[in-house]
């Protein structure tokens, strides 16, 4: 069965758009199948439903249960009009819908330039989806802020300590929420109207970052989200959020364009005042 015979003439005509169109008709566990497939297209033209099902944190079943849902046999019904997308987007001199020219290495790649070949359309697209309006909100609200809370766990808490370190360096007070320690707690717990929240979410979101967010929507201080999936929580609970592209043919999600994010972030808000800063990143510089 073929994804012409099985999406109505009425419906959009992308995989993509059919499967917004019917979101709210889906169970919660078929959602998290839905919102990867939409933010990851290319990869799932690629996965297995096991890989599939690990990434959206569910089981194969429910992916299986989700094809058929949308009126597909079975999933590789399901990802072979995913790849139909694909090569569609692709292809040479076809409409890309803004997101470039396509990958640098052909469906024929080695697993090595299928990875790196991922890596550069993950920055591409990250690059083309975001407002430059939100970039430079985000900038203001960083640089002017009396305190920064980034909150990140698991994988994300690595980027929140960096993002630490490149915000420190410019003489700004952060502090880092990577965990349900007593500590954290208490970082969160100190959250108010001159506080502004930044979280790193991959995927579905972490309570303790959705509590966080919560929090600070609470007290009426502002939240930024950095994510990866435009239908989080995260990002729905956010003052702003800026989306990062993390597809990959990896056994875990590429974080190529949320590094080149929080760099870039990090690079604003120094340009706004680089005579002020040079002598705190000279000084750096010649450790």
């Amino acid at each position: 069965m073929t994804s012409v015979m099985t999406i109505p003439s009425t419906a959009p005509q992308s995989l993509c758009d059919y499967i917004l169109a019917r979101f709210d008709e889906f169970s919660r566990s078929q959602r998290d199948v839905a919102q990867y497939i939409v933010d990851h297209l290319d990869e799932v033209a690629f996965q297995t439903a096991e890989e599939l099902a690990r990434r959206a944190n569910t089981s194969s079943s429910t992916v299986v249960r989700f094809s058929q849902a949308l009126g597909f046999e079975g999933y590789p019904e399901l990802q072979r009009s995913a790849r139909d997308e694909y090569r569609r987007r692709h292809e040479p001199g076809a409409e890309t819908g803004g997101l470039g020219s396509g990958p640098l290495f052909g469906l024929d790649r080695s697993p090595f330039e299928d990875a790196l070949a991922q890596d550069h359309q993950n920055l591409e697209t990250t690059a083309r989806r975001l407002s430059r309006k939100d970039v430079e909100r985000t900038i203001e609200a960083i640089a002017t802020a009396e305190r920064i809370v980034v909150v990140g766990t698991d994988q994300m808490a690595f980027f929140a300590s960096y993002l630490r370190h490149l915000l420190m360096l410019l003489d700004l007070r952060v502090e880092v929420v990577a965990s349900a320690s007593q500590e954290s707690l208490q970082r969160l717990a100190r959250i108010d109207e001159n506080t502004l929240l930044i979280a790193l979410s991959a995927g579905r979101p972490h309570p303790l970052v959705v509590r966080a967010m919560k929090l600070a929507r609470h007290r009426r201080g502002r939240a930024i989200a950095l994510v990866d999936a435009t239908l989080s929580e995260v990002a729905q609970l956010a003052n702003t959020t800026l989306f990062y592209s993390s597809d990959s043919p990896a056994y875990v999600r590429s974080h190529a364009a949320l590094l080149s994010l929080l760099q870039g972030l990090a690079h604003g808000v120094y340009s706004r005042d680089t005579v002020g800063f040079d002598d705190r990143v000279r000084a750096y510089r010649l450790k």
